[in-house]
């Protein structure tokens, strides 16, 4: 009958921090906003070619850094081919022009450096918690 109890007890004591983690988490009213037409979406962003000031392409939007809240900045891919040996850089988000050619009909992505200068800079890894 003791360990009965004992086993009781401390099956009690293991499924307490189970319950914690399973618990949902704390909820906000939502807020609702008007999407603005010069507003871009994030699907436009990501896989977006980059190109230079003299329409050369050099490099590729391959992710967004948010930071409380807020665009903090693109993770750009420069080289590489099919995935292999490409090299990642974060850049501001004023470092990049951003628009749409409404004649042809796509989203533009222009930096004012050149490729050589992307492949240079600091590179991002994504590794840690920011591992794919």
């Amino acid at each position: 009958m003791r360990r009965l109890v004992l086993a009781a007890f401390a099956a009690a004591a293991l499924a307490g921090p189970a319950f914690a983690a399973n618990e949902a988490p704390k909820t906000v009213a939502p807020k609702f906003e008007t999407v603005p037409q010069d507003a871009v979406l994030s699907y436009n962003l990501i896989g977006l070619t980059v190109t230079d000031a003299q329409n050369g392409t050099v490099g590729e939007i391959k992710d967004l850094v948010i930071e409380h809240e807020k665009l903090a900045g693109y993770i750009v891919s420069v080289g590489g081919f099919l995935g292999m040996g490409e090299h990642y850089v974060a850049v501001s988000p004023n470092s990049i022009a951003i628009g749409y050619d409404a004649d042809a009909k796509k989203w533009k992505a222009v930096i004012g450096a050149t490729k050589d200068q992307l492949k240079s800079a600091p590179e991002f890894k994504y590794d840690g918690k920011f591992k794919r």
